[in-house]
């Protein structure tokens, strides 16, 4: 297989329409990345520091301010977004979130001379950040074939490196240009550059159809066979074998809970998923590698020295790697490779990096440990978290992993500036603490889900029989590829703890 083939798609124009529709949502992790990526470099401008009234001796708790409301404001609206999702649609809410994100930016860029409105700003568009982090990755893993959505799934983290990429190289330029460099342009500029994609995003949404599954659940089965032909290029076999089993999977699930009760959740497969899900993307900010992204900068800092253009340069080329690293995760390794072993492997090598790192800090750079980040643990969380609930729960399931992620992504971004400061290299060997426990962590609770439906990755396992066209008022028939009525005839529950070890 080459490296670009993806085999038994519907059609070409499907797995090209696959891509178009994830890297379209995904702009709005270009947007998170790359307005965190910014704020590493502005708030070392003097520029800044002089518009907005603060010193240097305040540049520690502004940093960690600016950063951690943002992440606060997410916080809230993973929470808020989730009964959105269910009720509104998914399209609907991507396109509610981004419009809070964008109102957020322009707040953001007005020079208003006052650290408050900078603060609302970033919470403002926080707040549609944290939306679009419950709803895009849902939205992603309803829509793409199993076949490549590992792959589209993954996406999240590549445009994620690109918006740190480029955020970094928007840093370096505006602080190397000398007509630039000391005015108030020099940060309002990377600010507002946000808009442009926040823009395209948008209006890209409105071309996209709503979700399959989605529709489904509304009853809207029209609707939802528009859908699913759109994506998958057009009216075939394949794609009318996809639509009876994504129909059956909904059933599975209805049959297998039929009226939907909180009581649910304390269930052993339902309290498994809740603990797998956010604690995955406790992981992925307690790696270290996330800190990094946000404040590269004050890390490179520690690592290399006090020249300011140095670190700056430094922090770019980290960007680069990034991109580097993610890019040939997607395209070689996603659809490859085990979900599980990925992420086994990823965290172990990362402690292992900590590690040398902090007992040679001043001499190695953490390249290699965002090599292993961008290759396991950055895109992957993205990918496999929406695999593992249940369409019933899904939304819910991902409000709580969002709620972690914020969470803990504010904890760390909150108190890396004072680690820094007060720990020094010490903190690596924190990071690596982190990575230890998440290797554990995936050895004994993480279930594959590769290359399968998305009901049946969530743990949903049906049978189903054929009817004649006789029985067409069989309850709960679906219509075949065949013009036959396909029926369930057995669900059952597959989603628990496996200790034995599995690829």
């Amino acid at each position: 297989m080459g490296l670009f083939a993806i085999p038994e798609l519907n059609t070409r124009l499907g797995t090209l329409r696959a891509y178009h529709l994830t890297a379209i949502v995904f702009i709005s992790s270009f947007l998170s990345a790359y307005d965190s990526g910014i704020a590493g470099g502005i708030l070392t401008y003097q520029s800044f520091q002089d518009d907005f009234g603060f010193t240097a001796a305040h540049k520690s708790k502004v940093s960690s301010l600016t950063v951690g409301l943002e992440q606060l404001g997410s916080f809230i609206a993973a929470l808020l977004f989730y009964p959105l999702t269910d009720r509104y649609g998914r399209k609907l809410c991507i396109i509610g979130s981004t419009a809070l994100f964008v109102i957020g930016v322009i707040i953001q860029v007005i020079k208003t001379h006052s650290l408050a409105a900078w603060y609302v700003g970033h919470i403002v568009s926080g707040l549609g950040m944290g939306g679009q982090s419950v709803v895009i990755p849902m939205y992603s893993a309803e829509m793409t074939p199993k076949e490549i959505r590992g792959r589209c799934g993954s996406f999240y983290q590549w445009l994620y490196a690109w918006g740190v990429f480029l955020a970094y190289w928007v840093d370096y330029g505006v602080a190397q240009n000398p007509s630039i460099s000391g005015t108030s342009r020099e940060w309002q500029i990377p600010v507002a550059l946000q808009l442009i994609s926040g823009g395209i995003l948008l209006i890209a949404t409105l071309t996209l159809p709503e979700s399959i599954r989605w529709l489904l659940t509304q009853n809207r089965t029209d609707d939802a066979w528009k859908a699913i032909t759109w994506v998958r290029g057009g009216d075939t076999p394949k794609t009318h074998d996809e639509f009876t089993e994504t129909q059956l999977g909904l059933q599975a699930e209805r049959a297998e809970k039929e009226n939907f009760s909180y009581h649910e959740l304390l269930e052993p497969a339902n309290r498994l998923r809740f603990i797998v899900g956010p604690v995955l993307f406790i992981f992925q900010n307690a790696t270290g590698s996330s800190a990094l992204a946000v404040f590269a900068p004050q890390y490179f800092k520690l690592i290399a020295g006090s020249d300011a253009n140095r670190n700056m340069l430094l922090t770019g080329l980290f960007g680069a790697v990034k991109v580097i690293a993610c890019t040939f995760f997607i395209w070689v390794l996603a659809e490859r490779i085990s979900r599980r072993m990925t992420l086994v492997s990823g965290s172990a090598l990362m402690a292992i990096c900590m590690l040398i790192t902090a007992l040679i800090v001043d001499y190695v750079p953490t390249q290699s440990a965002s090599n292993i980040y961008n290759c396991s643990w950055g895109p992957l969380p993205w990918a496999y978290v929406p695999e593992i609930f249940p369409t019933r729960i899904r939304a819910l399931g991902l409000a709580v992993s969002m709620l972690a992620h914020w969470a803990s992504s504010f904890c760390f971004s909150f108190a890396s500036p004072y680690m820094i400061q007060n720990v020094g290299a010490n903190t690596f060997l924190i990071f690596m603490g982190f990575d230890i426990l998440a290797t554990i962590f995936c050895w004994f609770f993480v279930k594959e889900t590769r290359g399968k439906n998305l009901e049946v990755a969530a743990g949903t396992e049906w049978e189903a029989a054929e009817r004649s066209s006789s029985d067409i008022s069989e309850k709960g028939a679906v219509l075949g590829p065949d013009g036959k009525k396909v029926q369930l005839v057995s669900v059952h529950e597959n989603f628990h703890i496996n200790t034995k070890q599995r690829s």
